[in-house]
């Protein structure tokens, strides 16, 4: 099974295992530290069903806009479904490692719960750098450690067992690579945050 088709398959039940109360406080809290505010344009990358959606839509305001992405058709329709009503939001099927946007569009793409399923996460970052403008800020999370990600993984089905994030030094040198600076980078137990702002250079 592949990546695409395990979260096509996984999206009839993904609201169920894992919007829960502790991943919905988790991302309250993720959000108060994150600086995104009214107006702001924001893509949020393998948005999956959406569940960071309203608190995005709660940094942004009525001015500000977010654009979600996925690649798997399932996750999107479902999205839909949820947010059909919200003028300020859109969603398209998409991969990260093939943008179709003008460069500079957003202020912030935030990538929650993706990035160890990027399968090429060099070109996936090239072109999160490309749609960003300029000081457009990066921000990939997750509620597991690099550690607990790991170990879950492990686990799981074949199509993502092998799924990790990089470890500090790589996650560092790839997103300077890509055209990232400022980076800070938090691994802890219930907790990864991955933060860079794109470079002036």
């Amino acid at each position: 099974m592949k990546r695409q088709e395990f979260f096509n398959t996984a999206a009839v039940t993904w609201d169920k295992h894992f919007q829960t109360q502790e991943l919905l406080y988790f991302l309250e809290h993720l959000m108060s530290e994150l600086d995104l505010g009214p107006g702001e344009k924001i893509l949020d990358v393998g948005t999956g069903t959406g569940v960071l959606i309203p608190f995005l839509l709660k940094a942004v305001g009525q001015t500000g806009h977010v654009t979600a992405i996925d690649y798997a058709e399932k996750m999107v329709e479902l999205f839909r479904a949820k947010y059909a009503g919200f003028p300020n939001v859109s969603i398209a099927v998409q991969q990260v490692e093939k943008l179709r946007f003008s460069s500079e569009s957003f202020d912030a793409i935030t990538c929650f719960g993706l990035f160890p399923h990027l399968e090429n996460k060099r070109k996936a970052l090239r072109q999160m750098n490309r749609v960003l403008k300029h000081d457009g800020r990066l921000i990939i999370a997750h509620a597991l450690s690099s550690t607990e990600i790991r170990n879950h993984h492990h686990n799981a089905s074949s199509a993502i067992a092998h799924d990790m994030l990089p470890d500090d030094a790589t996650m560092r040198e790839l997103l300077k690579r890509a055209g990232f600076d400022q980076i800070s980078i938090i691994d802890k137990p219930g907790r990864y945050l991955c933060l860079s702002v794109k470079s002036s250079m």
